[in-house]
């Protein structure tokens, strides 16, 4: 993996990022394992390591809300053409846009990109009001937009139909793999957590705390963004995400993972449920599997899954440190895909 540590050392002294760590593993365990420079630019920082706390941005839509609905539905507890106005009180006035969890879950919901509710509301019953009063800008299941407001409505559905928060419910099995991946990380994590971004809106650095604004307004736990975790910890959650493509485990059953996995026919789109797929000009390069599944983070995070090759690729970074203005380590990340790779097919 020379090839790959390369790249991200060269990405490290180019300032893309100034911690970045990777884990490369198979359904059985973790293959190679590396970290990359310190936790700030500053000199004298922490260095970065396979132990450093990442804000996860939007994987957590993958790893907990994705996942929670995927094993409602493979319980048999959830059905994916569930009108949301029958889930959640606040859409009912809505019902007849027809917005159902599929259209949530693969981004067809016709819900707008972003919203800066931030501004306004304060707490759930503030955002499911706000959320409420969105304008559709498309008719359901006409096309996909990757929707933030989407995947909090199907947060806020999940929570009222189990009636538990998001973060309870997701504990109820992330804390059986890892102990390392969670909402709302402890004050004993902080020092080994990598800053995000100096905050103009809160007037100071991110540390521990999520960079999200919704998510912030929220308390920390929403169905777009929220969780943290470490590199080792994610891949603990992509080896079981491995193992459900094949047997049936607390996630799934393998019928319905590689169901989650597969693009659901909107025109013109490479959305799964939850999930994006392999695209020659997405985040992971042009060597994975055609039916590679993955997702990214805004804050410098991805998680690449690869079930033909019994393969995942974690990375994460705090690339919005300190400033969301730095784009550099986009580039990055389908150079590092191709080169796992190209290492692992060299035997190397």
């Amino acid at each position: 993996m020379e090839a790959v540590a390369r790249i991200l050392r060269d990405g490290h002294r180019g300032k893309a990022f100034p911690a970045a760590t990777i884990e490369v593993g198979t359904s059985t365990g973790a293959i190679w394992q590396a970290a990359f420079g310190q936790l700030t630019f500053e000199e004298g920082a922490p260095d970065a390591t396979l132990h450093t706390v990442f804000d996860l941005a939007s994987l957590t839509k993958v790893i907990a809300t994705t996942s929670a609905a995927m094993r409602a539905v493979s319980f048999g507890q959830l059905d994916l053409a569930t009108p949301l106005a029958d889930m959640l009180p606040e859409w009912k006035a809505r019902a007849d846009e027809g917005i159902t969890v599929r259209h949530l879950l693969d981004h067809s919901s016709g819900l707008p990109a972003h919203a800066r509710l931030w501004r306004e509301a304060t707490g759930r019953a503030e955002y499911l009001r706000a959320l409420a009063a969105l304008a559709v800008e498309r008719p359901a299941g006409a096309s996909a937009v990757y929707s933030d407001p989407g995947f909090m409505l199907l947060g806020f559905a999940l929570e009222t139909r189990e009636a538990v928060p998001l973060g309870v419910l997701t504990a109820r099995w992330l804390d059986d793999i890892t102990g390392d991946l969670q909402f709302l990380p402890p004050s004993s994590w902080r020092t080994r957590t990598a800053p995000t971004e100096l905050d103009p809106w809160r007037g100071r650095l991110l540390v521990g705390e999520v960079h999200d604004e919704n998510a912030a307004a929220l308390g920390g736990v929403a169905g777009h963004a929220g969780m943290f975790g470490t590199a080792p910890a994610v891949g603990a959650f992509a080896r079981l995400l491995l193992q459900s493509f094949r047997q049936s485990t607390v996630l799934a059953s393998p019928s319905v993972m590689r169901y989650f996995a597969t693009r659901t026919g909107v025109p013109g789109s490479s959305r799964a449920l939850g999930w994006d797929t392999m695209l020659p000009t997405s985040s992971c390069g042009r060597r994975l599997s055609a039916t590679a599944i993955g997702h990214t983070g805004f804050t410098g995070a991805s998680l690449w899954i690869d079930h033909e090759r019994d393969l995942y690729v974690v990375l994460l970074s705090n690339r919005v440190h300190p400033t969301r203005a730095n784009d550099a380590f986009v580039a990055l990340r389908p150079l590092v895909h191709d080169a796992v790779i190209q290492s692992l097919t060299a035997g190397g």
